[in-house]
Parts: structure tokens; sequence; C-alpha cells
């Protein structure tokens, strides 16, 4: 499935990148944006570029942009769901699984969001009777569940 996924995005990234070069020849042709988009939309039909990034790159390219590449940028990971991030949500709740996913949060200094994220993705938990507690058990934990079971029906 995942490989699937990738081999459509770089599809469409290649149909991306081949409009771009068509706009910046409408653009140096002297082509206006809405001629170009009007072209872009014979050429390509429902595979098109929306009007807003057509109108957008052909501007760049009249201001005398080149590349046709995507501007490298700078910015924050996309996701807190690093090791680091995962071990520290870890250490917290080995202290204490009765701890809500906010006091969490707030302690680790990350978003609500992603530390419950951390907790049922990455650690496989859930909340039971206000208690954190793994989603499958090991078979030792759940011969230790049996026996403090009957040991509650014996006395």
């Amino acid at each position: 499935m995942r490989s699937s996924f990738c081999v459509l995005s770089r599809a469409k990234m290649q149909r991306s990148l081949e409009q771009r070069y068509a706009i910046k020849f409408c653009a140096k042709l002297g082509k206006s944006g809405s001629e170009t988009l009007q072209l872009l939309r014979t050429a390509y039909g429902d595979a098109v570029l929306s009007s807003v990034q057509v109108l957008r790159w052909h501007k760049a390219f009249k201001d005398g942009r080149e590349s046709t590449e995507d501007e490298p940028h700078a910015r924050r990971p996309s996701t807190s769901r690093t090791e680091n991030n995962v071990a520290r949500v870890k250490a917290v709740l080995d202290r204490d699984r009765r701890l809500s996913v906010r006091l969490i949060a707030e302690e680790v200094g990350l978003p609500k969001k992603d530390v419950h994220r951390i907790i049922t993705e990455d650690l496989h938990m859930r909340k039971i009777c206000a208690k954190l507690v793994p989603k499958n058990l090991s078979d030792e934990q759940k011969e230790n569940r049996v026996l403090v079971s009957r040991k509650s029906w014996i006395v």
C-alpha cells in the first residue's frame, strides 16, 4: 500500500513540475496568467494545478524567477513523535500511570495531541479505569491477573 502511495505521489510531483515548465514557457512568451491557466486546463484537464498555484508560479516567473523547483524551507518537523519524546513520555508513565494525557503533555512540554498519539500508537497503551495500561498483555501478565482474581475469590 505504501509503495503505491509513493508511486502516485511521485507521478503527481512530476506532473506538477511539467506544468511549472509550461507556466515558465508561457510567461516568457508574454502570455497572461489567465491565458496560461486556460492553456494548462486544455493540456492537462482535471490534473491541472489549482488556479492559485498557476497564477502564483506565473507571477514568480514574470518577476524573474528561473528555477521551477520548490524553495528549500527550514521548518520544524511535522511531528513531535521522536524516539527521545517517546522515551520521555514512557518515563513519565513508568513513574505514574494514573496521570492524564494533559498532565503528561504539560510535564514533557509537548502538545496533548502528540502525547496521546505517542501513548496509543508508539507505546500501544490505552486508558482503563483512570490507569494507562498496555493494550496487549504479555503471557506473564495474563497469568498474574488470573492468579490475583482467584485469590480474591478464595478470601
